[in-house]
């Protein structure tokens, strides 16, 4: 599927799951006492792949999301559950 020929509104949905994903990542890493260098050389992510994520700039690939979960002794679902929007 082509990003661009996506409709506007789920371009939306992604780029919220994205903050979101990223906000998790986020949270897990500092509640972990986790420095983003440190977690990036434990998942096998770069510095510059993972702030991106925490800012949901970017997504990672599916099996990235395995990795970051067990560097933050977690499972992939703590990352992807998604508040509710109001």
């Amino acid at each position: 599927m082509d990003p661009l020929t996506v409709e506007p509104e789920r371009r939306e949905a992604w780029a919220r799951s994205r903050q979101q994903v990223g906000s998790n990542v986020r949270r897990l890493r500092l509640a972990a006492g986790l420095t983003q260098e440190a977690l990036a050389l434990e998942s096998g992510l770069s510095r510059n792949v993972l702030i991106d994520l925490e800012h949901g700039r970017r997504g990672v690939l599916f099996e990235r999301l395995f990795d970051v979960a067990e560097a933050l002794g977690t499972g992939v679902d703590e990352l992807v559950t998604l508040t509710p929007q109001a």
